[in-house]
């Protein structure tokens, strides 16, 4: 496993990687939105979807395959239920206005859902669903994404990862984040950033049970992963989720799906990816307070149970996160020397100064 090369203050990255998506192209507020939601998901240890993803965007704006200015706009709103067009502006911009569309809506009717389309990457899907979250409602996030994913007994890509988060409002009189439990999984057993971190990293083999090989025979080779598949999770079962999410964003937006998706390393296309943001306010089934008290009893009451043998505790989802972010918060973020030289090399085409030079 690689060593960091440098463990970095929290705010030094900030500043970092906004200056570096600003000078490739996004616009000072856009650039900001992006690097918030990057370094959200490196401070709770979910590095696929943090700063190892700013190179592909520098690359992506830089070439002109994502407009770093752009905002899409709303195509259509009727009653509880918005369309949104992303016009192949970032990700998080469009996540941001889709996100706040839907808690608009859900604060009149009671639960709302807002789509978009021509979207690009968003980040980590936690992101939006505690952006949801942080206004007193449970976020549903889903995401379809680049064709890794070889349907059950197939050896051919037709889907993503496919992301299903769920977040819920943190108890009354806690902090806005303070959520007892959060959950943000891909449909796959690990997201693709875990293979381009094994790369990255120049690890040869990954653990059993993540990824298939092109003939559709399971691997532990990095280079075999690269080349083939994504595991499904539970088999059969993944492979159904991961269908049912194409189904809720590509297919119901009207906008691309399956293989007619780009992605963060393809070149010849745009991602064209779609999202899926559903708001519902608890409160209009009994008290919020209620409603976050009972949660965090059946929280409680799940951890209370035994651990099994090898263990010493039993954690709900968000648990693991929580504990990271808390250590990277006062330690700073570890960075690996293959993604520091990476970020480094745009760094100075760019020309923006590289911490520590």
């Amino acid at each position: 496993m690689a060593e960091a090369a440098h463990t970095l203050p929290v705010e030094t990255l900030r500043a970092y990687a906004r200056e570096l998506l600003h000078a490739a192209g996004a616009s000072a507020e856009h650039a900001a939105l992006t690097a918030d939601c990057l370094l959200f998901a490196s401070l709770r240890g979910v590095d696929s979807h943090g700063l190892q993803l700013l190179t592909f965007y520098l690359d992506q704006l830089s070439d002109g395959r994502v407009d770093g200015k752009g905002v899409g706009r709303l195509v259509s709103e009727s009653a509880a239920c918005a369309l949104y067009d992303g016009e192949n502006a970032l990700g998080q911009v469009v996540s941001a206005r889709c996100s706040d569309h839907a808690v608009r809506l859900a604060k009149e009717h009671g639960l709302a859902l807002a789509i978009s389309r021509e979207s690009n990457h968003f980040g980590a899907a936690a992101f939006w669903g505690q952006r949801i979250a942080r206004e007193g409602m449970i976020g549903v996030v889903l995401c379809n994404a680049s064709p890794a994913v070889a349907p059950w007994q197939a050896r051919e890509a037709r889907w993503g990862t496919n992301p299903i988060c769920c977040a819920l409002p943190a108890p009354e009189g806690g902090a806005p984040d303070d959520s007892v439990w959060l959950l943000d999984m891909a449909t796959t057993t690990v997201a693709m950033g875990k293979i381009y971190k094994a790369k990255l990293n120049q690890e040869p083999t990954i653990p059993p049970g993540w990824a298939m090989d092109p003939e559709g025979r399971p691997t532990m080779s990095t280079a075999a992963a690269l080349a083939g598949f994504l595991m499904p999770l539970g088999g059969y079962k993944g492979s159904g989720l991961g269908m049912m999410v194409e189904i809720l964003t590509g297919v119901l937006s009207g906008g691309a799906i399956s293989t007619e998706l780009g992605g963060l390393r393809f070149k010849d296309r745009r991602f064209r990816v779609s999202q899926f943001f559903l708001a519902i306010d608890p409160g209009r089934f009994g008290s919020r307070a209620e409603f976050t008290e009972r949660v965090a009893r059946l929280a409680g009451h799940v951890k209370s149970a035994a651990p099994a043998a090898g263990y010493d505790e039993v954690m709900v989802a968000g648990d693991p996160e929580w504990r990271v972010q808390a250590e990277r918060l006062e330690r700073g973020i570890p960075m690996t020397r293959g993604l520091c030289d990476e970020i480094a090399q745009r760094a100075r085409v760019l020309g923006v100064a590289v911490p520590g030079e």
